[in-house]
């Protein structure tokens, strides 16, 4: 569990609901702000296809399950406390929600597509869903650029004659945010301002906080509450907005997703987290059956509730990261327990990187790896693709 996705939107857009319907944990909900005091940390997963039906062999996992030949990886995922404009001067729980916010990888950001709860998180009509995403992305750059106006001001302040490149000084300033000099100086060289911060502007310095947080914290969007017409509507009219094209926004419906679990928990349906369909199995009410007849129609239309899909963009497509199997390249291994783990690695792992992910001794003593597929031997230096199953040999 090596990521940590955080769960982020103002008050009472059903973030904490999004979070049950995740993690089936049981968190306080209610419409009203600040339901979220303190972090809740649960256990989501995401969905790899299993790799062990390639080896006529059922996989044995002692990490998250498999169901149906899709294998649930597990992941953290944070419901940060409760935020509201002026975060970064330390409105509402500012500066403790900026401080949770930077212990994560990634960022959901759910946001209340009906449009019913207004930027403080009250009940209101005909609130336009693109000022919640708006005001996030502004909080969490003017953030950046506090602490990078810090970082330029001990910049311009050194002693004289010290010879410093300013990339050195900003990844120094800026390191809690896991960047470093080389990604500094690549998006200077992007935004084709220069290297001397004498000569930015108040516009330069906004950008590159902005770009600076794009790569450090990508973000999806997910557009909750789409089983109502208001959030549809909204839903047409923010994708095809140009503005908002370099966010990767995902149709959502958490109280869905939390009732259709519960319904497969009781035995009522034959449910799948993530499934764009499900299967009625016992006899319901009436007003269930009108329920479950909803969301039939709504998880089709979409391809699902949107909850899965939303935590897995986040990893897969912004963070680009890759699912890893250990494998036995001999067949069932001797314990007869195959396949029993999957770790989720950043891209462009190799297999040295994946020995070490396994324990430090693993990789002090790495040999080499085999692509347990092809029986095909791997150096250290292999980069893994999404899915590999690898066998590391080692000396311990």
């Amino acid at each position: 569990m090596s990521y940590r996705i955080g769960l982020v939107g103002k008050p009472s857009v059903g973030k904490s609901t999004f979070f049950n319907a995740a993690t089936m944990n049981d968190v306080p909900e209610g419409a009203y702000p600040f339901t979220t005091i303190d972090p809740s940390v649960g256990e989501a997963y995401v969905r790899v296809e299993c790799a062990a039906p390639e080896f006529d062999q059922s996989c044995t996992p002692e990490t998250g399950f498999c169901r149906g030949g899709v294998r649930f990886v597990p992941t953290k995922l944070v419901d940060v406390a409760g935020l509201i404009p002026g975060a970064h001067e330390g409105h509402g729980l500012g500066n403790q929600f900026l401080t949770d916010l930077n212990e994560t990888d990634v960022l959901v950001h759910v946001v209340d597509f009906s449009g019913t709860t207004d930027a403080e998180g009250e009940p209101t009509e005909g609130h336009d869903p693109r000022e919640d995403i708006d005001f996030l992305e502004t909080e969490l750059d003017m953030w950046y650029l506090e602490i990078l106006e810090k970082g330029i001001e001990k910049f311009e302040n050194r002693y004289a004659g010290e010879e410093a490149d300013v990339e050195v000084e900003l990844a120094e300033q800026m390191s809690a945010f896991r960047t470093n000099k080389d990604e500094i100086k690549r998006l200077i060289l992007r935004l084709d301002i220069g290297f001397d911060p004498a000569a930015w502007d108040e516009a330069d310095r906004e950008a590159l906080a902005r770009e600076i947080r794009v790569e450090t914290k990508p973000m999806v969007i997910a557009a909750n509450k789409m089983d109502t017409p208001e959030a549809r509507a909204n839903y047409g009219t923010i994708t095809d907005d140009p503005d908002y094209d370099h966010l990767t926004i995902v149709p959502a419906s958490a109280h869905a997703e939390k009732a259709l679990k519960r319904a497969d928990e009781q035995g009522a349906i034959e449910y799948r987290a993530g499934d764009a369909g499900f299967e009625i199995r016992d006899e319901v009410s009436d007003e269930q059956e009108a329920g479950l007849e909803r969301i039939g129609e709504f998880v089709e239309e979409f391809d699902g509730t949107g909850v899965q899909r939303a935590l897995e963009a986040a990893l897969f497509e912004e963070l680009d990261a890759i699912a890893v199997f250990p494998g036995s390249a001999n067949g069932e291994p001797e314990d007869g327990k195959f396949m029993r783990d999957c770790f989720v690695l950043p891209e462009g792992s190799t297999t040295e990187d994946f020995a070490y992910f396994l324990h430090s001794d693993i990789g002090e003593g790495l040999l080499h790896g085999i692509d347990c597929r092809s029986g095909r031997q791997i150096g250290a230096d292999h980069e893994l693709a999404h899915r590999d199953v690898v066998e590391i040999l080692s000396t311990n």
